[in-house]
């Protein structure tokens, strides 16, 4: 009968797979695989690098995109993405609508905030008609439970060197002139978005070309809701 391996072969054995391959089992970890574990793999480090968050979602598809950021649930990671893009090049104007675009062209950005019901929402821009604010950009929030909510109708526009989403100011506009589609502008304090944007900003930092951060801020003091935004 053929006993057990001895003991110091089977070692030597080990030891030569693991300099083949170049590294330690016990400090491999599983590749992550899809486009919302990669994202989150590079968030995990106390201070993630930018430039490879940037580099990985430029290099996405759309929907590859959209998966990432949609991943991200919850405080933690978003804190995390809105601090690592303070240096960042600042957001313009052109970032949230193609500087070809028509005056009340629609540009829809979709997005992820941190709160832990209905979490998924669209920011829809336009660039106002070319007699009204060159300066600015006009918008609203489209969601599931718009009809409690309101639209939260914003304009747009840099506050010193940050771009901020501005719930204090609406556009001035009639009906006729918005976009085809578009609800109707009712004050931010009426209904439940009183609670939700009367009297907000919303500072804005770059992730990506196609990927931005916001977080809310109202009276000047910054609050604990922060949102990501990705171009279509």
């Amino acid at each position: 009968m053929r006993g057990p391996p001895v003991g110091n072969a089977s070692a030597g054995r080990n030891r030569v797979r693991v300099a083949r391959a170049g590294t330690d089992p016990l400090r491999t970890r599983p590749m992550a695989s899809g486009p919302a574990e990669r994202l989150r793999a590079l968030l995990t480090p106390e201070h993630p690098d930018r430039e490879q968050v940037a580099d990985l979602l430029d290099g996405m598809t759309h929907g590859a995109r959209m998966e990432a950021i949609t991943s991200l649930s919850g405080p933690a990671l978003q804190t995390k993405l809105y601090a690592m893009a303070a240096p960042a090049p600042v957001v313009t104007q052109a970032d949230l609508v193609p500087p070809d675009a028509a005056p009340l062209r629609e540009v829809i950005f979709h997005g992820k905030n941190t709160l832990p019901m209905f979490s998924l929402f669209q920011k829809r821009f336009c660039r106002p008609p070319a007699d009204r604010g060159a300066d600015e950009l006009w918008g609203y929030n489209e969601q599931v439970n718009r009809l409690f909510t309101g639209p939260g109708f914003f304009v747009a526009h840099h506050e010193g060197s940050e771009l901020v989403i501005d719930y204090r100011v609406l556009p001035e506009a009639r009906p006729e002139e918005l976009p085809a589609g578009w609800p109707g502008i009712i004050p931010n304090s009426a209904r439940l978005s009183y609670f939700i944007y009367n009297g907000t900003v919303d500072v804005m930092r770059r992730v990506s070309d196609r990927v931005s951060i916001g977080r809310a801020q109202r009276n000047g003091k910054p609050m604990d809701n922060w949102f990501v935004l990705c171009r279509i």
